[in-house]
């Protein structure tokens, strides 16, 4: 068994310290997306499912580049952002799937995936919701003597709604340490970034609030984590945030319903060319860290693991009705403290 098929997030984590692990989870997220694409299909999920198919460097690049201390928030396109962080594929398929053995007990689903032990805050629907909320979690650090830094991880069209611009005024102006990173696919939905957005770089935004802006290749993973390495510096050392703007592309459309037919001609096939798992691979082999026809075993022995965690979701409960209201308050039922991200 290698690091990244356990199940104990924080193992997974400290995998990523190993190149051919990152191609490896790099994989894996592409699976389990592929594979909850059929259990959409199948009937296993309530709900939709929103995948980021094609964006995998950027996930495993930022979980890379940060301890699990540290505390991350995402949208609801997140499956590969909590895999890349450390959450295994059968918590990952148990929540999407509503079954007590996901991350949250299968009470959030493919929108709500949570993970304390690496940081991760339970993945937000609403657009743009993560970065104030990243904010805060900046200040909490700062108050309480840790020396965490916040990311927050957020679409292009999350840089049009005013929670962007009042986080990014907020965070320089208290000189809060966080990253703002925003996954910049083209879409925001289901419309074409130039007729929502009059700049063609989302990072040069960065100007208007006196902080660094970055325009990173997000289908690289050692572009990714170049820039974030620079950007985590910065916040540690107390020198305030930095935007980074990662461009990717994803290959799916914005919803399991969306068919993506409002893509131009072309257009995924020009992106399928630089494909985020092939780079690597290309790179590790010529690093001879991956042997000839090494990617095609990696993914045939992934395959065959995600199949096995899905065989455990599906044989595992849904939750009882009375646990929905469980962890909602302070003093409410669920007196456990697994959702605690302050106790270490």
């Amino acid at each position: 068994m290698t690091l990244s098929n356990s199940n104990v997030p924080i193992v997974r984590r400290e995998a990523l310290k190993s190149r051919l692990e990152q191609l490896t989870r790099m994989v894996e997220i592409r699976a389990v997306e592929e594979r909850i694409q059929k259990l959409f299909a199948e009937g296993h999920v309530r709900g939709s499912t929103h995948l980021a198919s094609g964006q995998e460097a950027v996930s495993v690049g930022i979980a890379r580049s940060i301890d699990p201390d540290d505390i991350v928030t995402c949208t609801y396109r997140g499956h590969g952002h909590a895999l890349a962080l450390g959450v295994s594929p059968t918590a990952v398929i148990g929540e999407i799937c509503g079954r007590v053995i996901g991350c949250a007990g299968g009470l959030g689903g493919s929108m709500h995936l949570v993970e304390p032990e690496v940081g991760l805050l339970p993945t937000a629907a609403i657009v743009g919701a993560g970065l104030p909320i990243a904010c805060g979690a900046a200040m909490a650090a700062r108050a309480r003597g840790k020396d965490r830094i916040a990311v927050s991880i957020f679409g292009d069209g999350s840089a049009n709604i005013g929670a962007f611009h009042e986080s990014l005024n907020f965070a320089a102006i208290r000189k809060l340490p966080v990253v703002f990173v925003c996954e910049n696919n083209l879409y925001g939905e289901y419309t074409r970034i130039q007729l929502s957005t009059p700049v063609e770089d989302i990072a040069i935004r960065a100007a208007s609030y006196n902080m660094p802006g970055v325009v990173a290749d997000g289908q690289d993973v050692d572009k990714v984590a170049e820039a974030m390495a620079t950007a985590v510096a910065r916040a540690r050392r107390g020198e305030g945030p930095t935007l980074i703007e990662m461009k990717t592309y994803r290959y799916s459309g914005h919803s399991r319903s969306d068919p993506a037919t409002y893509r131009p001609a072309g257009e995924l096939d020009a992106w399928l060319k630089r494909d985020p798992i092939d780079i690597l691979a290309e790179r590790l082999a010529g690093e001879k860290i991956l042997a000839p026809g090494g990617l095609d075993q990696l993914k045939a022995d992934i395959s065959d693991a995600v199949e096995r965690a899905t065989m455990e979701v599906l044989d595992s409960p849904a939750p009882d009705l009375g646990e929905i209201l469980a962890h909602v308050g302070a003093h409410s039922a669920g007196g456990d403290q697994r959702w605690n991200f302050w106790s270490k």
